[in-house]
């Protein structure tokens, strides 16, 4: 069997180049080991628990993301570096952001409060904690494509989840740091909750911040710049909203 890898090398400054080998295996990760082993030692590629766990793994099969250790291949089958991050060789991606996008959004413990915590208040922020940082999401996201300042899914996700952990004193922090390049700038075109590897839906997620939003006082600020430019009052239109039609 065949596939195709687009590989880099940032060192050299060479273009990508698409190279094709020839492989035995069927699953993505394990038929990168044996490129590595018996063809090319240059290969570079991320992996790690190698049970669809760390998300280290993750990359792009056809244009769409998914992690190598999880996928079965077929014939001639195109392997990319997930896309919006800077390709530091063949299909490793630079992915440092994390750190910076979980600061920007508050998202973590700042003061303990001192609440009982429950099962059911375990499960409530169960599905967001199982976010591998795997990068599918961002790869996908055509938000993010166009305005690297977008906080983007993955943190908007871990957003919703200190939000609702009660062990947060005051989560207003967190609320407002998701007003700006957060919740209202994302088209909720559910690229994100497509390519997702552990079933987490952001596009909800999201739907949900904007819900806390509003009750917290915030607002969408595409809608205050909104102007239907169409007057009510003109008997010219057709329609009088004290008279009917």
């Amino acid at each position: 069997m065949n596939i195709n890898i687009k590989r880099f090398n940032k060192q050299n400054h060479k273009n990508q180049i698409i190279q094709t080998f020839s492989v035995t295996k069927r699953n993505l990760l394990q038929a990168l080991n044996e490129i590595k082993v018996s063809c090319d030692a240059s290969l570079s590629y991320r992996c790690g628990c190698k049970s669809g766990v760390c998300g280290s793994c993750a990359v792009r099969v056809n244009g769409v993301e998914t992690l190598a250790c999880k996928t079965i291949i077929k014939e001639n089958d195109l392997v990319e570096p997930l896309k919006n991050r800077e390709v530091i060789r063949d299909i490793v991606v630079d992915v440092s952001h994390e750190t910076l996008l979980i600061k920007k959004s508050n998202a973590y413990i700042q003061e303990n409060s001192q609440a009982s915590i429950s099962q059911n208040d375990i499960k409530l922020i169960d599905t967001q904690s199982n976010c591998i940082l795997c990068n599918a999401c961002y790869s996908s996201c055509p938000v993010y494509e166009v305005n690297k300042e977008f906080l983007g899914p993955f943190a908007l996700t871990r957003a919703l989840r200190y939000i609702n952990d009660k062990k947060v004193l005051d989560n207003s922090s967190i609320v407002a740091s998701v007003q700006d390049k957060g919740i209202w700038d994302c088209t909720l075109c559910s690229a994100c909750t497509f390519v997702c590897p552990q079933g987490i839906d952001p596009k909800a997620d999201i739907l949900q911040l904007q819900n806390i939003s509003v009750q917290k006082g915030h607002q969408n600020p595409n809608f205050s710049n909104f102007d239907s430019g169409i007057d009510f009052g003109n008997d010219d239109f057709g329609f009088n909203p004290n008279g009917g039609f």
